[in-house]
């Protein structure tokens, strides 16, 4: 994490197209009025096209950087919003994958919401986490060790680092709550 002092930084990965938009917007929106740095990276440096209940347009961000030139390290949190299409694609990018791995071993926190947490399945980083998503996870999660609950909000210390996650775009009060309290810590 940051020194005492610095400025805290936010990476969020996503893809150009599908992003449920509320979990790109708001969580931006949320964190940069608090001062915190996010950068977005997707896998062009192209508008990134967000969707709002996976199929009504939705407004376009402009990504900061690439997955490619992304340096994991700079960043004290991830975040990895939803969208069926968005974390589908994303969860087949080895890029994404490295850079979930980069945060996990080195107990940095990372939050993932609704469909987010399939990147973490497939960077096989929920093994022995306890966790929600969006429901049809479920069984997803299961497979791959880690403990699916139906909760807005699920926070887990274990294995040396925190992950936050959240089901869908109603949860994103307690979710950002539990992202503010990680990054204050």
């Amino acid at each position: 994490m940051s020194d005492n002092g610095s400025k805290r930084k936010v990476l969020a990965i996503v893809t150009n197209y599908g992003v449920e938009q509320d979990e790109l917007v708001v969580p931006l929106r949320h964190l940069r009025e608090r001062g915190v740095q996010v950068d977005v990276a997707a896998l062009k440096k192209e508008d990134i096209e967000t969707l709002v209940g996976d199929k009504d347009p939705g407004k376009s961000v402009h990504p900061d950087l690439t997955l490619e030139d992304v340096d994991p390290a700079a960043y004290d949190l991830l975040l990895v919003p939803g969208g069926t299409l968005n974390a589908d694609t994303l969860r087949l990018q080895g890029t994404a994958c490295d850079i979930v791995r980069s945060f996990t071993s080195s107990g940095r926190p990372v939050a993932a919401i609704c469909h987010g947490p399939w990147v973490l399945v497939e960077a096989d980083s929920v093994s022995g986490k306890r966790l929600t998503s969006y429901a049809s996870l479920r069984t997803d999660v299961r497979n791959a060790g880690g403990d699916w609950v139906d909760e807005p909000v699920v926070t887990d210390g274990s294995g040396g680092w925190k992950l936050i996650t959240s089901r869908n775009p109603g949860d994103l009060e307690p979710f950002l709550g539990e992202v503010d309290a990680a990054l204050a810590g």
